[in-house]
């Protein structure tokens, strides 16, 4: 429970989000789970959001992480992948920090650049990365200093390295390398502390609570597993071609959701009885199928943004899995998808953010705002009044009030 407890905090030692603190310190935020941290809603909508600065930092799709009233983000420049400190009111650089990275995108990739696709994770005043040929690397951002990293496969992960990491209790997990398998390494040295399942691929590997025990949940290349954590046991496994690609699971309760490419969607529950972990099919929908789009649960529904119909938005019962309303077809071929409150954001790739309530049977569109020039492929961070949005080589500052 220790395990669950500091990730929920952040990893930053700054305190719980939903106890008052505005970091954003992994990817899809402090939890984990695609909530904002501690939005604070306008009392009126504005026509539109006011933007307070923006800089070109370099190319990605890594989500900037907040951490005080500092940004760091993570990025190509020039052949370099980079790590910078920025002022988060001004958006003056203040100190950067990297590594040289030949790489040349395969055919399939080319589309999406050479910039690192992963979110790093902070933890105690350090910052691990995933870089887009599968290093790991470990920073000190008080020194802005690197500390150590994993050696660069023999060939590259074929569409680019994208499953970002998590830290704590002394431990970053990561699928490195080319399409590795879960591996912790030790913070202070990048020592392998411990290596389980199979090669994962896009999906990023998550930290659950069953019968009290803190668990990493990944897909790999043919199954999800649970593997417990910092110990690293594996404690059960759920038949799952991961090769489809798909998103990062999510837990609702006891019950894991997943999909992938033309696979539909699939949740089961893990089960603990009389010392022994199994896992149960709970519900299946061939309706709804996710690609690189991860959902979020609000209030028992799950809500995100399907492949099918060219890209279409839906709500499907958590528990049940009774699809309760699809959208209209050729919505978005992304969507980022955030929660906050009874709230849902979602910024499509086309640089438009729709701000929207879902009661369970309706969708309430309550604004949408242009918020990027180029396409918006990251995941945004929502702080407080604050939202960080990174397009193709920029970031910018946006605020509710």
């Amino acid at each position: 429970m220790a395990a669950v407890a500091q990730l929920l905090m952040g990893c930053s030692g700054g305190g719980d989000a939903q106890h008052g603190s505005t970091d954003y310190t992994q990817w899809r935020g402090p939890n984990r789970d695609g909530a904002a941290s501690v939005f604070v809603r306008p009392s009126r909508w504005p026509a539109v959001l006011r933007r307070k600065w923006k800089v070109h930092i370099g190319q990605g799709y890594a989500t900037p992480l907040v951490v005080g009233e500092l940004v760091y983000s993570f990025v190509r420049r020039e052949g370099r992948e980079v790590v910078a400190a920025i002022d988060a009111k001004t958006g003056e650089e203040l100190w950067q920090s990297g590594y040289a990275v030949p790489y040349m995108p395969s055919d399939p990739a080319a589309a999406h650049g050479a910039g690192p696709k992963a979110t790093p994770a902070y933890s105690d005043g350090r910052l691990f990365t995933l870089g887009i040929v599968g290093t790991v690397t470990a920073f000190d951002v008080g020194a802005g200093k690197l500390l150590w990293q994993t050696e660069r496969p023999d060939e590259p992960p074929y569409f680019g390295a994208a499953s970002s990491p998590l830290a704590g209790e002394g431990i970053v997990v990561a699928h490195p390398g080319n399409y590795g398998p879960l591996t912790a390494f030790d913070v202070l040295t990048g020592r392998v502390v411990w290596t389980v399942g199979n090669a994962g691929f896009f999906a990023s590997p998550i930290l659950a609570e069953f019968a009290d025990m803190s668990q990493v949940v990944t897909i790999t290349t043919n199954s999800v597993i649970g593997v417990s954590f910092p110990e690293g046991e594996l404690l059960w496994s759920y038949p799952w071609n991961g090769t489809t690609g798909g998103p990062t699971p999510v837990v609702h309760g006891d019950t894991v959701i997943v999909s992938g490419h033309n696979f539909g969607t699939t949740a089961f529950n893990v089960i603990r009885a009389n010392g022994e972990w199994t896992t149960e099919t709970a519900w299946q929908t061939a309706e709804v199928s996710m690609y690189t789009s991860t959902p979020v649960v609000l209030n028992g529904i799950l809500f995100g943004l399907s492949h099918r119909s060219r890209g279409q938005y839906f709500a499907v019962n958590a528990t049940t899995g009774r699809v309760l309303w699809l959208g209209p077809p050729r919505t978005a071929e992304n969507t980022a998808v955030v929660k906050a409150d009874e709230l849902l954001f979602l910024l499509n790739d086309d640089a438009e953010l729709v701000v929207a309530e879902f009661s369970g049977s309706q969708f309430d569109e309550l604004r949408r705002y242009s918020v990027a020039d180029t396409a918006t492929w990251a995941q945004p961070a929502i702080t407080g009044k604050r939202m960080f949005v990174k397009d193709v080589d920029s970031l910018a500052l946006w605020t509710f009030d």
